[in-house]
């Protein structure tokens, strides 16, 4: 529990906001980095032309929530083999009895997830049934990120991942961008113009069956409406996020009174995972200021769009690949856009794990350069590393990054 208001916090991340801002343009970063293929920790970047002199800090860890229910099982096994790195924490869950047992034999099954112990299937009692439209998946997701803080330390980012999702690109790159960004911010897609919402997700009177009946998943709701809140502003936006630890314990810990305010609030919101943080983070003057009006996912949508993005395709493969976005939401199990991304994007062999600095083995003769690992810290970064830069240096620019926080 914290006992000091963050006010002093706030600073400190402007201060680091400040510092980080030199080193994401493109020639410092090159200077600083190195050779792409390297396997040496990056080099301390040269700050007006004299080199620091204490030792690179390490890459941050990155905490995953992967979440399915049943049928899942085959397309959470193929997710995690494109997105495990030995250096990040991955939790799995999942509402199925036999996808659940299947993956837990698979984690066992499998030497780098078994020797560094970073990832875990949510056992039976502890992964609820979700209602997509009800608070049930909201509070799947606050329950998979209390367990992320309770049994993993020292990570800095979270992470929401469904089974449909997919990375576009090695965890080499997402981790070692990301290196040189203040530890505070949060990628989360937000607005405050939440037109239709109003009437038809923030009005209705709600009823969540899942939260009693674990066969009952379809919210039902009231002819009777309620009015809207005046003593918080509603934000809306995307339900696929990556959250700072801070924000989390924030919500979860909770030792200010807005996260349980707002929750309280929330269970009677349709599709509340898409407004909840988002509100929160909003309302808070200790987190306003550290918001990435985006989620860094990759979506295609309908003209006008609809309430789901399109599923992707080969139609949309060059895009992803040129959009610098580290994910991409939705697929369809097995389509062959996947293919396509594990063999261009991440370099990827059929059954195995996405390769990188970890990985000390060749792959000549097809062999598995990831049966033989050493340091988990050590990152490869490839093309996508350059192009996520590029990415987050537009977001970070003066007309994007101020003004289009909780607006």
């Amino acid at each position: 529990m914290r006992k000091h208001l963050p006010q002093a916090s706030r600073h400190r991340w402007m201060r680091s906001l400040l510092l980080a801002l030199p080193l994401l343009s493109l020639p410092i970063l090159y200077a600083a980095l190195g050779p792409a293929r390297t396997q040496q920790p990056p080099s301390p970047p040269r700050l007006g032309g004299r080199q620091q002199q204490q030792q690179p800090l390490p890459p941050p860890r990155l905490a995953y929530l992967i979440s399915g229910g049943p049928g899942d099982g085959p397309r959470i096994r193929r997710l995690l083999r494109a997105l495990y790195h030995p250096w990040n924490y991955y939790l799995v869950g999942v509402s199925g009895e036999e996808e659940r047992a299947d993956l837990e034999a698979f984690v066992r099954g499998e030497e780098a997830p078994r020797r560094y112990g970073n990832v875990r299937v949510a056992a039976a009692g502890e992964w609820p049934v979700v209602s997509r439209r009800g608070p049930t998946e909201l509070a799947a997701t606050l329950h998979g990120a209390a367990l992320l803080l309770r049994e993993f330390d020292g990570w800095s980012w979270f992470i929401n991942l469904s089974a449909s999702d997919y990375p576009l690109m090695p965890q080499d790159d997402l981790l070692h961008i990301f290196s040189y960004l203040p530890r505070d911010l949060n990628f989360i897609d937000h607005t405050s113009n939440i037109g239709w919402k109003e009437h038809q997700r923030a009005r209705p009177i709600i009823m969540d069956p899942a939260l009693q009946v674990s066969n009952k998943t379809e919210v039902v709701t009231t002819k009777e409406k309620r009015s809207m809140p005046s003593a918080f502003k509603i934000f809306v936006g995307s339900s696929w996020v990556i959250l700072s630890r801070s924000f989390l314990e924030f919500c979860i810990l909770g030792w200010d009174n807005l996260p349980r305010t707002l929750l309280m609030y929330f269970t009677n919101f349709l599709s509340s995972s898409e407004g909840y943080f988002h509100t929160v983070i909003c309302n808070s003057k200790y987190y306003q200021n550290t918001t990435i009006n985006s989620d860094l996912r990759f979506m295609a949508w309908d003209n006008p769009p609809q309430t789901h993005p399109l599923n992707l395709t080969a139609e949309y493969f060059d895009a992803m690949a040129n959009s610098g976005l580290p994910f991409a939401h939705s697929f369809t199990r097995d389509d062959p856009v996947l293919d396509m991304i594990d063999t261009e994007l991440l370099r990827r062999a059929p059954d195995r794990f996405t390769p990188g600095g970890w990985c000390l083995g060749s792959p000549v003769g097809g062999k598995d350069p990831c049966a033989f690992f050493g340091r988990s810290f050590v990152l490869r970064p490839i093309k996508g590393s350059g192009k996520l830069e590029k990415l987050l240096l537009k977001l970070l620019e003066p007309d994007n990054f101020r003004p289009k926080q909780c607006i």
